[in-house]
C-alpha cells in the first residue's frame, strides 16, 4: 500500500471521529445539576474571585431554589450559610450576616464554623460579651479550635478581663504551638494585666476610703442624733416665791 493511501486512510478515519464523537456525546445524559446547586457552584466561583455582591445574590437564588439535592451535595446547604456569611462580612455587613448565621444555625445549631463566625460579627458590631458567648458555643463543638479561642480572647481583652483572656490565649497555644500571632497576642495580655493591676489596687484603696468616711460619717450623725433624743427629764423651773 502506497504512502498516498495510507493518508487517505487515516484522514477517512479522522473525518470519520469528527463526526461521530459529537454524536455520541449528544446521545449521553446531562451531567448538570438541578438549579439550587448550579447556583451554588456560581456563587462559588464568584466567591473565590472576590465578586462578594454576586456571590451573596447567587447563594440567595440557590437558597430560593429547591435545596434538597443541596444537603445531600457534601452539605452543600451548610457551606452556602457559612460563605454567604463571609461574603457579607467582607462587605462590613454585620448585621445581614448574622440574619445568614442564625439561620444557617438553625438547620445546624452544632457547626462551629458558624458559631465562631457569628461571634466574629458581634465583636465586630461591639458586642463583646455577646461575642464571648457564641466562641464558647464553638469551642464546645472543638476544644482545639484555635481561630474561636484566639477570637475569645481578644473579645475578652476588649471588656478588659484581662486574665480569661490569657487563658484562652494559652488554651490557643497549647492547641496550635508556635503560633506567632498567639503568642503577641498572650504577651500583650499579660502586661495589660499587670499594668492594670496597680490601677486595681488603688480603686480598692479609694473605695475602702470612701466606705470607712461614710461609716464614720454615719456613726457621728448618730451620736448626736442620739443625744438630741436621749429620754432625759428637763430641769424643772423653780418657783419664784415672793418675799414676805
Amino acid at each position: 500500500m502506497k504512502r498516498g493511501q495510507i493518508l487517505g486512510i487515516l484522514a477517512l478515519l479522522l473525518v470519520c471521529a469528527i463526526m461521530i464523537i459529537p454524536a455520541m456525546a449528544a446521545n449521553t445524559v446531562p451531567t448538570t445539576h438541578d438549579a439550587a446547586t448550579d447556583y451554588y457552584n456560581a456563587a462559588e466561583s464568584a466567591l473565590g474571585e472576590g465578586d462578594y455582591a454576586a456571590a451573596i445574590a447567587l447563594y440567595d437564588k440557590a437558597l430560593g431554589s429547591n435545596t434538597t439535592s443541596m444537603r445531600v451535595m457534601t452539605d452543600a446547604l451548610l457551606y452556602t450559610y457559612r460563605d454567604k456569611a463571609y461574603a457579607q462580612m467582607q462587605l462590613g455587613n454585620y448585621t445581614e450576616a448574622l440574619v445568614t448565621l442564625d439561620t444557617g444555625l438553625a438547620e445546624y445549631p452544632n457547626d462551629k464554623m458558624l458559631w465562631n463566625n457569628k461571634g466574629y460579627a458581634q465583636y465586630s458590631l461591639g458586642k463583646y460579651a455577646d461575642s464571648v458567648v457564641s466562641y464558647d458555643r464553638a469551642i464546645a463543638s472543638d476544644g482545639n479550635y484555635t481561630k474561636a479561642l484566639n477570637n475569645k480572647g481578644d473579645a475578652l481583652v476588649k471588656l478588659g478581663n484581662y486574665q480569661d483572656a490569657i487563658t484562652a490565649y494559652k488554651a490557643a497555644l497549647a492547641s496550635d504551638p508556635g503560633n506567632n500571632v498567639t503568642t503577641t497576642k498572650l504577651a500583650d495580655a499579660e502586661k495589660a494585666a499587670a499594668s492594670a493591676l496597680p490601677v486595681t489596687l488603688i480603686a480598692l484603696v479609694v473605695v475602702v476610703i470612701v466606705a470607712a468616711a461614710g461609716v464614720a460619717y454615719y456613726a457621728t450623725r448618730k451620736t448626736h442624733s442620739d443625744e438630741n433624743t436621749t429620754n432625759t427629764p428637763d430641769k424643772k423651773s423653780g418657783t419664784k416665791k415672793n418675799k414676805k
